[in-house]
């Protein structure tokens, strides 16, 4: 028995020594942070600024530009260092939308619930045309309206089934949902644009660019279209940027595919998103022999060279480790259609927050806490990549500032609360987030998750081996009703989420700038 004692100390001891000493959390500088960010919030204020003052915020447009120079001003009324625009580029052209509104006549006149599509060209003055549905499945059917098109307005897409609204809306991470996440055993591969294509969907793309390559050729007043989710329904309209014909031999990757917001891009036709409801309505209208007009008044001020945009930059410098950076960020471009509230002008609040409580608790980080709100991240994450690719490396290549990079948190999922952290496959994070995690259980947020998460600006970071993590976030009405609708507006933002969320914000910067060692890495992509 002594001898089996004996043996299970010897075996024992050495586990006990090898473990990892609990991580250190200032309790106090927790608190300060949770009394300032609940008591004396003012993220409804700097939200309303980003989103009703200078909402939206197309990548490149007039309105972005304006409100990153107040994002600048902001940074500085608050006690940020060296707050600056940084240019990169070239984006793209610009464009604005200068006058919209779209009516339909018929027996009855009403106006149509619609938006433009950014980047499309306008109409010169009102213009009143006949409706015409484009209703073709085959090259052949498409002849039939060869010489028939021009000067009229061209429904393209198909008409589509409007379900009722048998869940809420809105909704919260459920208790399962929640541990169905904690409990991933590995990281599930994001998605991307990895597939084959097969003969069947190569077939509808040609028969797609064939009826693309009509539509200019015929110069048409306009071309609508409706997608058909719950986000372009209910008096909601899904709009981003307008359309641009690509072969479907053109890879999404190729050098040569053309994109709409750039100067080489073709001359294309006006074009405009219907809600669904609307959109069926003048389908079956036609389809019945209805005599329908749309009159149409559609301005914009467009550019025609490419142009440089901005992201926004500011910080709080640190002590005894200055040279090492933590960063917290998230997209400040939006689309067009509503005011860039949820997406991302709460993740930008959010941010600029956590950086307000920190300065006004006093405390002061080892290492320097930055913020990046990024340009054009709706694009592809172009300004948070340019950002990157300048400052930290390119391809599995660190420059000096990339091995001085302890890490990065993003908020960009719209206006619900934290509710923990993709760590993004990082495993050796997790009892580090978990010690950070530990005080705001009270508040919702426990999960980690070793699954990823793709879509925004933490990948631009993660794809050269820099730790960059996303939170997890209540999904409330974002996939439902706000993202990328003309109802991203300020009234759909939750304020005491948000309050939460910039606490944690602050919370997971401050730990990470007081640490003594730098976040754990993964392994640079290509390399063991």
């Amino acid at each position: 028995m002594k001898q089996l004692r004996l043996v299970l100390f010897l075996f024992i001891v050495p586990v006990l020594y090898s473990q990892p000493s609990p991580e250190k959390i200032d309790s106090a500088a927790i608190a300060k942070i949770r009394d300032e960010g609940f008591n004396r919030s003012q993220v409804h204020d700097i939200l309303w600024y980003i989103s009703e003052v200078y909402g939206p915020r197309l990548a490149g447009s007039p309105q972005y530009n304006a409100a990153a120079r107040w994002a600048v001003d902001e940074m500085k009324r608050l006690g940020l260092e060296n707050a600056h625009l940084e240019e990169w580029g070239p984006f793209g052209k610009s464009w604005e939308l200068k006058k919209y509104s779209a009516t339909m006549i018929g027996r009855q006149i009403q106006p149509l619930i619609s938006y433009p599509k950014a980047w499309s060209p306008g109409l010169k003055g009102r213009v009143e045309s006949d409706v015409v549905y484009l209703d073709a499945d085959s090259i052949e059917q498409l002849q039939a309206y060869k010489g028939k098109l021009k000067g009229k307005f061209v429904l393209l897409s198909k008409p589509g089934t409007v379900p009722a609204y048998w869940n809420p809306l809105a909704e919260r991470e459920s208790d399962s949902s929640l541990l169905e996440l904690a409990n991933a055993d590995f990281p599930r591969q994001r998605g991307g644009r990895n597939f084959r294509m097969s003969p069947a969907w190569k077939k509808s793309l040609m028969l797609n660019y064939q009826k693309w390559q009509m539509l200019m050729n015929e110069n048409v007043a306009a071309v609508l279209t409706s997608s058909f989710s719950t986000r372009n329904l209910g008096g909601s309209v899904a709009v981003q940027q307008a359309y641009v014909p690509n072969h479907p031999d053109t890879s999404f990757n190729s050098p040569y595919r053309v994109q709409v917001q750039k100067a080489n891009a073709p001359k294309i036709p006006p074009q405009i998103e219907v809600g669904g409801e609307s959109y069926n309505r003048l389908v079956r209208l036609v389809q019945h022999g209805e005599k329908v007009k749309l009159a149409v008044e559609f301005e914009v001020a467009m550019g025609t060279k490419d142009e440089d945009s901005y992201n926004i930059i500011g910080e709080i410098p640190g002590s005894d480790l200055k040279d090492e950076v933590v960063m917290i960020g998230g997209h400040f471009d939006s689309w067009h259609g509503g005011t860039g509230a949820t997406d991302n002008g709460t993740g930008s609040a959010v941010c600029l927050e956590a950086m307000r409580i920190l300065k006004a608790c006093g405390l002061q980080p080892r290492r320097t806490i930055r913020i990046g709100l990024w340009g054009a991240e709706e694009e592809g994450l172009i300004g948070s990549r340019a950002y990157v690719d300048r400052h930290f490396g390119e391809g599995d290549t660190l420059k000096p500032e990339g091995e001085k990079f302890d890490a990065y948190f993003n908020n960009d999922n719209g206006s619900g609360k934290v509710r923990g952290v993709y760590m993004q496959g990082n495993e050796a994070v997790r009892p580090i987030f978990r010690a950070w995690l530990a005080p705001f259980k009270d508040i919702g947020a426990s999960t980690l998750t070793l699954e990823n998460t793709g879509g925004t600006d933490h990948l631009s970071f993660e794809r050269i081996g820099l730790p960059g993590f996303q939170f997890i976030q209540d999904e409330l009405e974002y996939g439902t009703r706000t993202h990328h609708t003309t109802m991203d507006v300020f009234d759909r933002a939750q304020i005491d989420d948000l309050k939460q969320a910039a606490v944690i914000m602050a919370a997971f910067a401050y730990n990470a700038a007081m640490r003594d060692e730098m976040l754990p890495r993964k392994p640079m992509p290509g390399k063991n």
